[in-house]
């Protein structure tokens, strides 16, 4: 398989009291790394032969790169965050467009991005880190999220034009967004440095209750030659060992 598996911590630490037990399971089943770590955890993740994957640039989720009040607190943030993913060798950090607000449309949302896009690049190329931004829904969990449309997102990152600037393209979010996964994942793989996973509908285990068919993604993904990391991003419903397990399964391609 060309590609890694990884698992966000938030998902599944919210019901395990023993965290090295959850750790260590995430390793048996053939998972490599773990995101969005608490930095307080950097240490026992490492300790447990994990990796971190992503961490966050900046946040919250509503204040993001989209409006230029923000980027005095985002640019303060993003250079402790820099720091940080090359103290603990992250490769990836999260970057979110912030939420439309009145008078800041699509089109303005976007040039604004663009220019902050292209600074943040500029910073993370220097320490050999790439930003993602993520993809979400703004129909079911994101109200008024801006990057909420594949179209949104490549607009930004193909104008920024960097390779230390990409799209999280996040599977859940777009498939409750606008469907068409596998063909846009074939059209725009050249900008999807990240993947994430979760079922439709419920962003739950992604096993034969839900409409996505993972199998099929996850071969459109690797046939990309994608070598990066697709991490599952899903609540589970029932035995979270057991809904890793499956999604492991589900998401391997020979």
């Amino acid at each position: 398989m060309a590609y890694e598996q990884s698992v966000s911590w938030w998902c599944i630490a919210r019901e395990n009291s023993d965290l090295v037990d959850m750790l260590e399971t995430c390793k048996s089943i053939g998972y490599t790394a773990m995101e969005l770590v608490p930095e307080e955890q950097f240490q026992l993740a490492r300790d447990q032969g994990m990796k971190i994957a992503t961490h966050q640039l900046h946040g919250p989720i509503p204040v993001g790169i989209n409006d230029p009040k923000n980027w005095d607190e985002i640019k303060h943030q993003a250079d402790a965050s820099l720091k940080l993913a090359q103290e603990w060798d992250i490769p990836f950090l999260i970057a979110f467009s912030g939420n439309r607000e009145p008078g800041l449309d699509d089109e303005r949302g976007a040039e604004n991005a663009i220019k902050h896009l292209e600074l943040l690049a500029r910073d993370a190329e220097s320490a050999g880190v790439v930003l993602l931004l993520e993809l979400l829904n703004s129909k079911v969990n994101h109200p008024d999220y801006m990057c909420d449309r594949t179209a949104w997102g490549l607009q930004v990152v193909s104008a920024v034009d960097s390779p230390y600037a990409r799209l999280l393209y996040d599977i859940y979010h777009m498939q409750v967004m606008e469907g068409d996964v596998i063909q846009t994942i074939r059209d725009n793989h050249q900008w999807f440095a990240h993947y994430h996973t979760a079922g439709v509908p419920g962003r739950n285990e992604i096993d034969e209750t839900q409409e996505l068919y993972y199998p099929a993604i996850c071969r459109a993904i690797a046939d990309t030659g994608f070598s990066g990391y697709v991490g599952q991003e899903f609540v589970p419903l029932g035995d979270w060992k057991a809904a890793l397990t499956q999604a492991y399964g589900a998401c391997s391609v020979d």
